[in-house]
């Protein structure tokens, strides 16, 4: 008796639409006692959108090269929304975050723990707290 198998035939499955996901530009952070800097790294970007709120969420998305990058995080404390600025340039997107209160942070999320990896430090615009009033801040600013 000869055994055959049958071969199963697979079905045609139709292509799934896998949605895009955004990317996370890398993006620098520094701060003063009553500012942060956020400077996101992304040259020439469109659809650039920024949101604040004053609890302290900060909300970005843009697009390039048909790429959707967005960042959403919680900064540390409150936040100053009408006295925070930005600019929009050919190579980033600068930030001036007002704190509510004047201190320092100990980190600049909320979140603690290990910080994401698009998060840097801006070591061109850091300033230790006990040398915000020194020479070599205002020789920098």
């Amino acid at each position: 008796m000869l055994l055959t198998r049958k071969k199963k035939k697979k079905k045609k499955r139709g292509k799934k639409e896998t949605p895009k996901m955004s990317r996370h530009p890398t993006v620098k952070w520094a701060q003063r006692s009553d500012k942060v800097y956020l400077t996101i790294e992304l040259p020439k970007t469109k659809d650039v959108k920024l949101k604040l709120e004053p609890e302290g969420m900060f909300n970005f998305s843009a697009t390039k090269d048909g790429n959707t990058y967005e960042i959403h995080i919680e900064l540390f404390d409150k936040i100053n929304i009408e006295e925070s600025k930005s600019s929009i340039g050919v190579r980033s997107i600068v930030c001036l975050i007002k704190k509510a209160e004047k201190k320092w942070w100990g980190r600049l999320l909320k979140q603690e723990g290990k910080p994401p990896a698009f998060l840097k430090v801006d070591w061109d615009r850091w300033v230790d707290e006990h040398d915000e009033n020194g020479e070599q801040y205002n020789k920098l600013f």
